[in-house]
């Protein structure tokens, strides 16, 4: 976030101020306030939210942040909503499950196909799973809890 209404800095927190206020990307010698929110531009001028993007899990030793993996969701041509969770499966391994709104008949070699383009391999979910909804908290929030559980029969299985 950046502009005249932006503060300075935090009020006698040097380490603190350095860290979430950054240069201006676009405006030289004036700062930015990183919120930890992930959004992009649409070609009609909005900004899309896209979540945060300090939700970082670690599997098989990879540290991967989960808002990567939603925005490179959000990239494929046939999904319109996404959330991405870290699950364990029946083995107690921690997996990626990717929920979202869009083309059912997506298989997860497609999926696969498509996120490695934008991500390395140990980023792209183990499962995929549709939904008609990304269901959400009456602050507008992502309802994680509120996500269906995968089973053998959901895309990605394979």
């Amino acid at each position: 976030v950046g502009g005249a209404g932006v503060a300075r800095g935090y009020l006698n927190r040097p380490e603190l101020t350095e860290e979430k206020f950054v240069e201006h990307l676009h405006v030289p010698g004036q700062k930015m306030y990183k919120t930890g929110d992930l959004a992009r531009w649409l070609p009609d001028g909005r900004i899309e939210y896209l979540g945060r993007i300090d939700h970082q899990v670690k599997i098989r030793g990879y540290r991967i942040e989960i808002g990567e993996v939603e925005a490179a969701m959000f990239n494929l041509e046939n999904v319109r909503e996404a959330a991405v969770v870290a699950r364990e499966d029946a083995d107690g391994a921690k997996q990626l499950y990717a929920y979202y709104v869009g083309e059912p008949s997506l298989t997860a070699a497609q999926f696969r196909e498509e996120l490695s383009r934008e991500l390395p391999n140990y980023m792209i979910p183990s499962r995929f799973i549709p939904l008609e909804r990304i269901p959400l908290t009456s602050n507008g929030k992502i309802d994680l809890k509120a996500l269906p559980a995968a089973d053998e029969n959901t895309a990605g299985a394979g």
